[in-house]
């Protein structure tokens, strides 16, 4: 699956559109991270804790997302982006979406 950020791949062609996928996941803060995170913020530096729960949520919804794209028989997704929202407190969804294509190579 190629995945890019941009309308275009280079060195190829988008031959058809299949339609705009998406995927997404909703997690919530976990206690011991939420106590870490507070004592890192009294003395400053990376949170690692969120860190690795929002690359998880980015893997995770770029999954479901080709998976998606892969279901409409396409073999890229282009102009993908990303989106966070707060659902409750403690809780947040990350959304991942795109435009799912047939890309052939340019002749």
């Amino acid at each position: 699956m190629i995945v890019t950020n941009t309308e275009t791949i280079a060195g190829y062609r988008i031959a058809e559109i299949k339609g705009l996928v998406q995927g997404n996941t909703v997690r919530a803060k976990h206690a011991g991270r939420d106590i870490a995170a507070s004592f890192k913020n009294l003395i400053g530096g990376e949170l690692k804790g969120y860190t690795e729960l929002l690359t998880e949520s980015r893997r995770q919804a770029l999954e479901r997302m080709f998976a998606q794209a892969e279901q409409l028989g396409a073999n890229a997704v282009v102009n993908v982006r990303f989106t966070t929202s707060a659902v409750t407190a403690g809780a947040a969804e990350l959304y991942a979406y795109g435009t799912a294509v047939v890309a052939e190579p340019s002749a």
